[in-house]
């Protein structure tokens, strides 16, 4: 598939790849996550350490709320694995500006971009050969950044292990939030709020209420108190329905 055409494309469905896509498509930018598999955390027996389960979360139940949330955020979702991320695109936005990037998937998708987020784990070969970019081998490669996810490339950016971050859970997500921050900073875009306040909590001071927040009253907040609620004990009143995975060394054929 030719001609599509994305604010931000995401290579990597993981954890650092869906906190990322969640902030940008939540701002307000058309975002692409391209994923070409199943993540490392689905092999997982239980999560420990990952803030507000404070007895551990099942992986795959998280990383099914990670997808779910992202796509409430207004996410797209491509199953391929991206091959090329083309710095010297000559592809033309609609509004007849140039965009930034191209990216090919090894399904011949072909796909215009003005920002791309490098989540992957392992995988780096669509970012070999760009000038710029530095891959670092430290037994497995990883992308050289600045402390806020910038390659030295305008516009690609890389989060989560592949940036050297620590691989836990909770500091790739968080790493990936703040790439995707840092991306909306590089936009201009207004200061990034991911809560809401109460009717009056600005308003009622003689305060502007700030870009990316709003103020919601009271039947607004139980109305979302609601749906979350709703939404806990839906994805957590049984077991996940699928099997335990392993390493793929162990399992038989």
């Amino acid at each position: 598939m030719s001609g599509m055409e994305y604010d931000v494309v995401v290579v990597g469905g993981g954890v650092a790849g869906s906190s990322a896509a969640t902030f940008t498509a939540r701002h307000g930018l058309e975002t692409l996550v391209c994923d070409a598999g199943r993540s490392l955390l689905r092999r997982n027996a239980h999560l420990e350490n990952v803030p507000g389960f404070p007895a551990g979360v099942n992986s795959r139940h998280f990383l099914d709320l990670l997808g779910e949330q992202a796509e409430n955020a207004g996410v797209e979702r491509l199953d391929a694995r991206v091959t090329v991320v083309d710095p010297a695109s000559e592809e033309r936005s609609e509004s007849d500006e140039p965009n930034r990037f191209r990216v090919e998937t090894a399904d011949g998708d072909r796909i215009a971009a003005d920002y791309v987020v490098a989540a992957t784990k392992n995988a780096t070969g669509y970012l070999e050969g760009i000038d710029g970019v530095d891959l670092l081998d430290r037994g497995k490669t990883f992308v050289d950044t600045d402390e806020r996810g910038r390659t030295g490339v305008d516009g690609l950016y890389a989060a989560g292990r592949l940036a050297r971050k620590p691989h836990q859970v909770a500091v790739c997500a968080g790493h990936g939030a703040e790439v995707a921050v840092t991306l909306l900073e590089d936009d201009d875009r207004p200061f990034y709020h991911d809560w809401v306040a109460p009717e009056g909590y600005f308003s009622d001071r003689g305060r502007p209420v700030p870009p990316g927040c709003e103020e919601i009253g009271e039947t607004e907040r139980r109305r979302r108190e609601t749906r979350s609620l709703e939404t806990t004990r839906e994805r957590f009143a049984e077991s996940h329905p699928d099997d335990q995975e392993t390493h793929p060394s162990l399992r038989e054929d």
